[in-house]
């Protein structure tokens, strides 16, 4: 049997095996909402537009990420230890690695952890401070960023742009402002994409099939494998997600994707793809930053709400239309980036 084929069946088994998992730990999370009330919050003095539109979402149950973090812990936690207990159908399976997983397994559950206090800390406090404010986040996942950053510099010895075989030697300082910027700009713009029900997980999804093929095409087949994990668990977690969701996944989750999506595409070599891969990304981060601007400097609003899918909402699309189209746009962008990625690697040297 040859690679490619052992490869498949195996990313296929770990994908199907992290979508069984997540679905198994549904009834455990809501055990918790209830134990420990986890659901959401909403202010009507820090968004009248948003509360008019989102009221009846009033105590949904949050965190939800917790779902696919928990099942892509179990998962890689059983089959490592089952390499080191040379038990061989699970060792077969086990993907962690220090080139190919280390960092973006560690990104994934930090920024998940982060993301969980975060959320934790909005639920339980008394006063309309519904988390983390912008400034803590951003010394927080900074931090982080360096951490990265620093990992890529002296680990993998990073000074350099890429797009697979193309190389833009950029010195070790621009490297690290590169890194801590798109770093920065993705895992917030993953934040800021998480409003609407199904919304953040299924254009994570598109994102994420790319980076799979990307990997597996490269023969990074570990970083395929966790990719695939990631997959299958987000998958189950949509399941519940969609309109109307059953909960919601919080900062917990959209943080830890948007996170992982980063580390994933300097891994891949696909930064310079980023804005036509995740195409909504842009359009929801642009609307805000356009929105921020034009109240300082003109003292007017460009929409009737931020970010955009808040504001056509507001307009009176229903909330299915709008998740439906911003998938396709984004899966469209996702494969076009693919494309043009595979084109670089065949016929670009």
């Amino acid at each position: 049997m040859s690679e490619t084929v052992v490869q498949i069946f195996r990313l296929s088994f770990i994908g199907i095996f992290n979508f069984f998992a997540a679905i198994l730990l549904v009834p455990l999370f809501f055990k918790l909402v209830a134990r420990f009330n986890l659901r959401k919050k909403i202010y009507k003095e820090d968004a009248p537009v948003f509360q008019s539109l989102h009221s009846k979402k009033q105590g949904t149950p949050t965190m939800g990420g917790l779902i696919f973090l928990l099942a892509v812990l179990l998962t890689t936690s059983i089959f490592y230890l089952g390499d080191k207990l040379k038990i061989e159908f699970l060792s077969f399976f086990n993907f962690v690695n220090r080139r190919e997983t280390f960092l973006p397994l560690f990104a994934f559950f930090f920024s998940g952890f982060i993301g969980f206090l975060d959320d934790l800390f909005g639920l339980k406090t008394n006063s309309k401070r519904t988390g983390l404010r912008i400034k803590e986040k951003l010394i927080i996942y900074t931090s982080l960023a360096i951490l990265g950053a620093w990992w890529f510099v002296a680990k993998l010895n990073f000074n350099f742009i890429n797009l697979d075989s193309l190389f833009f030697f950029v010195g070790t300082f621009w490297f690290i402002f590169y890194f801590i910027f798109v770093f920065l700009a993705v895992s917030f713009s993953a934040n800021e994409t998480d409003g609407l029900d199904g919304l953040l997980a299924g254009i994570s999804l598109s994102i994420l099939f790319a980076h799979l093929i990307i990997a597996f095409l490269n023969q990074d087949y570990h970083l395929a494998a966790f990719i695939s994990s990631l997959i299958g668990s987000l998958t189950a977690f949509l399941w519940f997600n969609v309109y109307p969701a059953k909960f919601f996944m919080g900062d917990t989750g959209s943080m830890s994707l948007g996170v992982t999506i980063a580390i994933l595409s300097f891994l891949s070599g696909t930064t310079l793809l980023l804005p036509l891969m995740a195409p909504i990304f842009v359009l929801e981060s642009g609307s805000v930053i356009l929105q921020v601007l034009s109240k300082k400097i003109r003292k007017k609003k460009i929409f009737l709400s931020t970010p955009i899918h808040h504001h056509f909402e507001a307009k009176g699309l229903p909330e299915p239309t709008i998740v439906f189209r911003f998938w396709v746009v984004n899966a469209i962008g996702s494969i076009l980036a693919t494309v043009i990625y595979l084109v670089i690697k065949f016929y670009g040297s």
